[in-house]
């Protein structure tokens, strides 16, 4: 029986998850985390996908972006493809990099947008791999509140959610942020 197919709109933001294999680390070093994010940088160019959110875990890792077409499965497809090349290359593996087929869940109101993009840089924290967002590397955290310039270009849109003027946006969106740690 074939899978049902994704829900794909133009414009859609969409909270997408992709895991290694048997649940096995798919980044082992920064350099890894640094080639996954510039092929991410590419795929947002290539797709035309707004960036704004991401996290990468060990094994796995979040994006919250807004597909201006309906590319999610192209993109995902070209994003894990490239990697699990790169890496099987590195490595000297063949097979599989990534389990299944990505996850994707379509945004549909505020509050689902907020809490999905809180989920994703506190994913860190709930694992204990680290105290507070600001504290872990891999997250798009710093860079939404100015203190790295580093990683994928990021949309705006989340953070004037959270005020008009930037630094007012940065103080709520950390306080939000923080309500949850």
């Amino acid at each position: 029986m074939p899978r049902p197919l994704r829900p794909q709109v133009p414009g859609g933001i969409y909270h997408l998850v992709s895991r290694g294999v048997r649940k096995l680390p798919i980044y082992t070093d920064d350099l890894s985390r640094r080639r996954f994010l510039a092929l991410l940088d590419e795929t947002l160019g290539r797709y035309a996908w707004e960036l704004h959110s991401w996290c990468l875990m060990t094994n796995h890792f979040h994006l919250l972006v807004t597909t201006i077409e309906p590319t999610v499965s192209e993109g995902m497809q070209y994003l894990n493809g490239c990697y699990a090349e790169w890496y099987d290359w590195r490595h000297g593996y063949e097979g599989h990099v990534f389990e299944r087929r990505f996850w994707s869940d379509l945004i549909e109101t505020d509050y689902h947008l907020f809490e999905a993009a809180r989920y994703i840089v506190l994913n860190p924290v709930r694992a204990n791999l680290c105290a507070t967002a600001a504290d872990w590397n891999w997250s798009s955290y710093r860079k939404t509140m100015g203190t790295t310039t580093k990683g994928p270009e990021l949309s705006t849109m989340l953070l004037y959610e959270f005020g008009r003027r930037v630094q007012t946006a940065r103080v709520n969106y950390a306080a939000f942020i923080r309500a949850a740690e």
